[in-house]
């Protein structure tokens, strides 16, 4: 394998975005669940996400999502998360819960609805013009529950109108990355259902066009780092949304269901030089956290990541060239596998302690009080969250 220390310099890249939403209150589709300390603002939210970074070093910037960060002075809040020593990163749109996209929204048929649909996206848009953001990230609910009841071909040709109205409006570094998911919750068909159908929309947009992969929205048994190594290969990977899932939602912590997944994901990352800030691909949390803290969620989850990592930056990637190279196939498979198998949980905590962290993160903010002051300051007024 790889040399540790050697392989440990390769986290210096490493920066993973935090979503707003992840410290509002969530749950499932039948119940939204409040707990002590919620965010009411998105002053809070940043106050929260400021928290995991300054105990991981792995969560520079926070996600906006559109409307529910929307404030009146966005150079002010520009000014507050740097005061915390975060930035303000990927603007979200939200064209999935007004009652007018019942039926889509960059894909309706009435054009009014297409108009309030794109003009939102400008609204977003606007967002990063004032805070400096680079991506605005689409993700759509748009779809059909049952064969017949819409146009597929129409569909998508009115998605390709509404997004390049969309690109157009774009500023020079500003991109648009375009999420899919192959189902929910249109359950027939999606109009953005896989890799494929946001690759061919991104190309006809261009070269500010680019696609984002949750690593939840696939069929079960996908082969995501095929994808990942393939988008790379074309250029075309902008984004990831790291989460979980074991059956069909997509909020758990990233590497809960099957952390081998994600270190061949993050093999195939590092592998196409999708590691750092000037590979062009942003890594993302999106995550909704049900039942656990919020806070220790998205601890849990960018350490999960750093692991993984670590382990990928493990493997020798010469020894495994020559392996196969000569056909050995269980000599390639074994030194992917030595790679995954090493407790590198050691050699993280001094990697840490190093830089000033603790090497201890989760311990490190249950020792902190955070918890109990703001449970004890954030009383009243209304709680974040994305209701249901």
């Amino acid at each position: 394998m790889t040399d540790m220390a050697m392989a440990l310099n390769g986290l210096d890249k490493l920066a993973i975005e935090v979503p707003s939403w992840a410290y509002g209150n969530s749950g499932t589709r039948f119940k939204v669940f409040g707990t002590p300390g919620t965010p009411r603002t998105i002053e809070e939210k940043i106050a929260d996400a400021a928290q995991v970074h300054k105990l991981t070093g792995l969560a520079p910037a926070v996600a906006l999502h559109i409307p529910w960060d929307k404030v009146d002075d966005y150079a002010a809040l520009n000014a507050y998360a740097a005061d915390l020593g975060v930035a303000l990163g990927t603007v979200n749109s939200n064209t999935f819960q007004d009652d007018v996209y019942k039926f889509g929204s960059l894909t309706h048929l009435d054009a009014k609805v297409r108009r309030q649909a794109i003009d939102h996206h400008f609204e977003c848009i606007d967002v990063m013009d004032a805070t400096g953001s680079r991506d605005l990230k689409i993700w759509l609910a748009d779809g059909t529950n049952y064969p017949g009841q819409g146009d597929i071909r129409g569909r998508q040709d009115r998605l390709a109108q509404s997004l390049q109205e969309i690109y157009a409006r774009l500023g020079k570094d500003q991109r648009l990355v375009l999420e899919y998911k192959f189902f929910e919750p249109a359950f027939y068909h999606t109009d953005v259902p896989d890799w494929g159908t946001s690759y061919a929309h991104t190309l006809a947009l261009g070269d500010k066009a680019l696609v984002c992969l949750d690593t939840g929205h696939h069929a079960p048994g996908t082969n995501i780092e095929f994808i990942v190594a393939q988008l790379l290969r074309l250029g075309k990977l902008g984004s990831f949304d790291f989460n979980s899932r074991f059956y069909a939602d997509d909020d758990l912590i990233v590497g809960a269901a099957d952390p081998y997944q994600l270190f061949r994901i993050m093999y195939e990352v590092i592998r196409g030089d999708g590691l750092g800030p000037d590979s062009g691909v942003a890594l993302m949390l999106d995550q909704c956290h049900n039942l656990e803290e919020k806070i220790p969620g998205q601890i849990r989850s960018v350490l999960n990541v750093q692991e993984m990592t670590a382990r990928a930056l493990l493997v020798d990637r010469v020894a495994l060239a020559e392996a196969q190279n000569e056909g050995d196939v269980l000599g390639a498979n074994a030194i992917f596998s030595d790679a995954f198998y090493t407790d590198v949980r050691p050699a993280l905590a001094q990697w840490r302690e190093s830089r000033g962290l603790p090497g201890d993160p989760l311990a490190a903010f249950a020792a902190s009080g955070y918890q109990k002051k703001i449970n004890d300051e954030r009383v009243g007024g209304t709680q974040a969250g994305w209701g249901a």
